[in-house]
C-alpha cells in the first residue's frame, strides 16, 4: 500500500500545476458521472428484472447489444480523431466549429443510413419482426448519441458539461421508469423513455456547443467532412472489430440460447462493465486531450507518464477486484433480487478478463496518442478475426459461460500484442 501511495505521488509530480488541475477537473467530472450512471442502474436493474421478468428484460438487452451496431456506425471514429484534432486547436474557434460542422453532419447521414438499414433487417428477418416496436424504439437511443456532440466537450477539455446532462439523463429516465413500468405489459415503455430522454440530452448538448463554447455551424463541403472521415477511418475499423467481441457476445447469446439466459448474462457483463469502467474510463479521456499535448512537446516524457500510470493502475485491480470475486454472489443476489449461480459463475469469469483490460489500458491508448492509428486497428482486426468465431465457438460449446471465457482470450491476446508493440516504439 505504501509503495502504491508513493508511485500516485511521483506520477502526480511529474505533471505541471495546469496539467494536474485540469485533468483532476475532468476526472472529477467524469468519475461523478459514471457513478450515478452506475448507481442508477443498480437501483433501476432490480426493479425492472421482477416488474418485467427475466425474459423481457433478456429481449430488451438483446435488442440494445443490437442497436449498439449502429451506435458504432454513427461514432465512426470521431470520439478519438475529432477529440484529438479539437485539443489541437483550444484556442481556434474558427476551426473548432469547422470540425464540428464536418463531424456532426458526417454522423447525421451515418444516422439516416442506420435507421434504412434497421428498417429492412426488421421487416425481413422474422426474428426480429416479431418484436419490431422493441428494436424501432430503441432505435432513438442512436439519434441522441448521433447530436451529443461528446468529443466537442471532450477535445476542449469541458467536461462537466457531459457529466451534468448525463446525470440529468439518467435521473430522468429512472424517474420514468418508476413511474410508468408497473408490469411485464409495459416492458415497451423501457426502450421507448431511454430513447425520448437520449434525444432530450442530446439537444441540450447541442444549446450548450453552440451558446457557451459558442461553436457555429455552417454547412460543410464534401472535402471537409471527407477529411473527417479519413482521418476517424482506422479507429471506426477498430471499433467495428472492438465490438465484434463485445458487444457481439451479449447479442450472440440471445442468438444461441434464449432471452431468459441471456437476461443473467447481460447483468453479469453490466457488473462486470462497472468494475471495468469507473473510475479507469473517466480518468483516461480525461488524460487523453492532456497526454496528446505532452506527446506534442515531449515524447518521452509523455510515454514516462502512461508507463507509470499503468503500474498504479494494476496496483490498485490487484487490491479491488479480488473483493468483488469473493463476494460476486452477495452483488448479484442484490441487483437479481435471488439466487443466481449462471451470473455469478460468469461474473467471476469476466473479472479476469476486467483485470487485463485495466493492465493494459493506458499502453493501448498511447498508441492512439502517438498517431499509430493503424497499428491500433491492426491490432483489434486481427483479435476480431480470431475472436468472433471463437465466441460463437464457446457459446455453442458451454452456452452463457463461453462467451466470458472467451472474452479472457481475447482480452489476453490484445494485452500480449499491445505490450511488445508499445514497448518497440521508437520516441523522442
Amino acid at each position: 500500500m505504501r509503495s502504491l501511495i508513493g508511485q500516485i505521488k511521483k506520477t502526480y509530480r511529474m505533471a505541471g500545476r495546469h496539467e494536474r488541475r485540469t485533468v483532476l477537473e475532468n476526472f472529477a467530472s467524469l468519475s461523478i458521472l459514471q457513478a450515478i450512471t452506475y448507481i442508477l442502474p443498480v437501483i433501476i436493474i432490480p426493479y425492472l428484472f421482477r416488474v418485467i421478468g427475466p425474459d423481457k428484460f433478456g429481449l430488451i438487452a438483446f435488442a440494445q447489444s443490437f442497436i449498439q451496431y449502429f451506435m458504432i456506425l454513427t461514432d465512426y471514429g470521431f470520439g478519438i480523431s475529432a477529440t484529438r484534432e479539437i485539443s489541437l486547436y483550444q484556442d481556434r474557434r474558427a476551426r473548432i466549429s469547422e470540425i464540428f460542422s464536418a463531424v456532426i453532419t458526417a454522423k447525421i447521414v451515418l444516422a439516416a443510413l442506420s435507421l434504412m438499414i434497421l428498417g429492412a433487417i426488421v421487416y425481413l428477418v422474422p426474428r426480429f419482426r416479431a418484436d419490431w416496436m422493441v428494436y424501432l424504439f430503441s432505435f432513438g437511443a442512436v439519434i441522441g448519441n448521433t447530436i451529443f456532440p461528446v468529443w466537442l466537450f471532450q477535445g476542449t477539455e469541458k467536461m462537466k458539461h457531459i457529466a451534468d446532462l448525463n446525470i440529468l439523463g439518467g435521473v430522468l429516465f429512472a424517474l420514468f421508469v418508476f413511474m410508468f413500468v408497473k408490469s411485464p405489459s409495459d416492458y415497451l415503455i423501457v426502450p421507448l423513455v431511454y430513447s425520448v430522454v437520449s434525444i432530450m440530452t442530446g439537444l441540450w448538448a447541442l444549446f450548450i456547443g453552440f451558446t457557451k463554447l459558442g461553436i457555429s455551424f455552417r454547412f460543410p463541403g464534401y472535402t471537409s467532412m471527407q477529411q473527417q472521415m479519413k482521418a476517424g477511418w482506422d479507429i471506426f475499423i477498430s471499433n467495428v472489430a472492438i465490438n465484434a467481441y463485445t458487444t457481439t457476445r451479449v447479442f450472440t447469446v440471445g442468438l444461441l440460447t434464449n432471452n431468459t439466459l441471456t437476461g443473467y448474462y447481460s447483468i453479469a457483463e453490466r457488473i462486470a462493465g462497472f468494475c471495468q469502467q469507473f473510475p479507469l474510463s473517466s480518468f483516461s479521456q480525461a488524460l487523453f486531450p492532456r497526454l496528446s499535448k505532452i506527446f506534442q512537446k515531449n515524447q518521452r516524457r509523455a510515454y514516462e507518464f502512461m508507463r507509470k500510470i499503468q503500474q498504479i493502475t494494476v496496483s490498485i485491480s490487484l487490491i479491488c477486484l479480488p473483493l468483488i470475486f469473493l463476494f460476486a454472489g452477495p452483488i448479484v443476489r442484490i441487483i437479481c433480487g435471488g439466487d443466481s449461480p449462471q451470473a455469478v459463475l460468469t461474473l467471476r469469469i469476466l473479472l479476469c478478463a476486467v483485470f487485463i483490460v485495466g493492465a493494459n489500458a493506458f499502453r493501448i491508448q498511447f498508441l492512439l496518442i502517438c498517431g499509430k492509428t493503424s497499428i491500433y486497428s491492426r491490432i483489434h482486426i486481427v483479435m476480431a478475426m480470431v475472436g468472433l468465431p471463437l465466441i460463437f465457438l464457446l457459446i455453442y460449446s458451454f452456452s452463457y459461460a463461453g462467451a466470458a471465457i472467451a472474452t479472457v482470450i481475447i482480452e489476453a491476446g490484445i494485452f500480449t500484442i499491445t505490450y511488445f508493440t508499445v514497448k518497440q516504439l521508437r520516441l523522442k
